[in-house]
C-alpha cells in the first residue's frame, strides 16, 4: 500500500501494518468529534510518526497512485474534518 502524507511524500507500508494505525485513526476520530483540538494535534504527530516507522519511503521522483493521504502535520483540525470518512482518516482498517 502506498501512503502520501501531504506536504511530505510517499511511503509504502505493508496491507498488514494498517491494524496498528487504526487504533491512532479511532483515537483521532473521537478527537475530531469531541472537538480536541490539542488531543487531535498529540494524536496526528502520533499517527504520521508511526507511517514513517513502519513504511519504507519512496524517493521523490517516484509517481505512485496513493492508496491513502494523510494530512501533513500542520494540517488544522477543521481542515482535516473534511478529509474523514466514517472510518476516519483510514477506511475499512
Amino acid at each position: 500500500m502506498i501512503v502520501r502524507i501531504m506536504g511530505e511524500g510517499q511511503v509504502k507500508l505493508a496491507d498488514d501494518r494498517l491494524t496498528e494505525l487504526n487504533k491512532l485513526d479511532d483515537e483521532l476520530l473521537a478527537e475530531m468529534e469531541n472537538g480536541d483540538g490539542p488531543g487531535f494535534r498529540a494524536t496526528l504527530h502520533a499517527l504520521l510518526a508511526k507511517v514513517r516507522e513502519l513504511g519504507e519511503p519512496l524517493p521523490d521522483d517516484a509517481l505512485e497512485p496513493s492508496d491513502l493521504i494523510l494530512p501533513g502535520p500542520d494540517a488544522t483540525l477543521e481542515g482535516v474534518r473534511d478529509l474523514l470518512s466514517d472510518d476516519g482518516l483510514i477506511p475499512g482498517a
